[in-house]
């Protein structure tokens, strides 16, 4: 059966993973791969806003657009900087030119400035202020995001998990650099304990 997509209701695993080392990543594992199923977290515009203050950007409390409050079509917008921000890492991964045009459009709409803030004698520094109209000006710290992580990031280091059956990515950080797996819980100690299986199985003598 070819994979197909459910929501987080459907497959009972409504929360985000934040286990990827860098919040591009994170961005692109709210698409996972459960059993034969692809499960996107991102259902609603508030799921995109939920999964943004979590991963610690910030957030408009009531989203407006033109003056208006309403809908500012998030869900669209995250989806496709989402998959766009997927290709360009599979690109950068595989040595191969990737296309950055969703990418760039989304840090066109980037509205900040700079604002000096002065909390103490000694406590001066500069705040980036974002103002939050539209769903590309919402989305633009997480493209900025990317931006980095493409641009600086050892590809060496930045890794699919070893899983046949996971869709997850990650940046390896470790010492060593020989992480495999997204994390031990999901698929390393499933994997482990398959592979003791199979090296029990090999141990044991035939039977007559």
């Amino acid at each position: 059966m070819n994979p197909h997509t459910v929501s987080p209701e459907e497959s009972g695993r409504p929360h985000a993973l934040f286990l990827a080392g860098h919040p591009a990543l994170d961005f692109l594992n709210t698409r996972m791969r459960v059993n034969a199923a692809f499960l996107d977290l991102l259902q609603s515009d508030e799921d995109v806003l939920i999964w943004l203050r979590q991963a610690g950007y910030p957030t408009p409390r009531t989203p407006r657009i033109d003056g208006r409050t309403g809908s500012v079509a998030l869900l669209r917008s995250a989806r496709r900087l989402r998959e766009s921000v997927r290709s360009l890492v599979e690109s950068r991964k595989m040595g191969q030119r990737g296309d950055p045009f969703i990418l760039n459009s989304i840090l066109a709409a980037s509205r900040s400035y700079p604002q000096l803030v002065w909390r103490g004698p000694n406590a001066v520094e500069i705040e980036t202020v974002r103002r939050q109209e539209t769903a590309g000006s919402i989305l633009a710290p997480v493209a900025e995001a990317a931006a980095e992580l493409l641009t600086t990031a050892d590809f060496d280091l930045i890794k699919h998990c070893e899983d046949d059956t996971c869709s997850l990515w990650f940046s390896d950080q470790t010492k060593s650099h020989n992480r495999r797996w997204c994390s031990m819980e999901i698929c390393g100690n499933r994997n482990k304990v398959a592979a003791y299986r199979v090296r029990d199985r090999n141990r044991r003598p035939p039977t007559s």
